[in-house]
């Protein structure tokens, strides 16, 4: 798959991502992960799924944005990517918290590509 195509399929999905926090829509979130997700977001505990990844978006605040830059992607394997992005969360207050994210997204059977595993550093 080239380079480029690799990218269009990261950013879709990211797009989503951060569209599901901008409007807080935490099923919507929810939805872009695989059924058994590793999930880290900033909080101490991790979760396994989406109902995991929908309870932790929804304690975010209403009002919270998130931006991202991509730094590196790899593909590790057909139907498999490994992206390390930047994303910086602006709170409801205009506090922003930035990231390292390192995520793998998985081709599903039905051509969908979804987040496998999630974990966040705080910088």
């Amino acid at each position: 798959m080239p380079a480029t195509e690799d990218r269009a399929i990261v950013t879709r999905v990211l797009d989503a991502w951060r569209a599901g926090i901008d409007d807080h829509r935490p099923a919507d979130v929810a939805a872009l992960f695989t059924e058994n997700a590793l999930f880290q977001g900033a909080h101490p505990a991790y979760s396994l799924g989406r109902k995991g990844v929908e309870e932790y978006y929804e304690q975010q605040p209403a009002g919270l944005t998130v931006r991202y830059e991509v730094r590196e992607l790899r593909p590790l394997a057909d139907g498999v990517l490994l992206a390390y992005v930047d994303p910086d969360f602006t709170r409801p207050d205009g506090t922003v918290w930035r990231f390292h994210l390192t995520v793998l997204f998985e081709r599903q059977d039905d051509g969908r590509w979804l987040i496998g595993h999630y974990h966040v550093s705080r910088i």
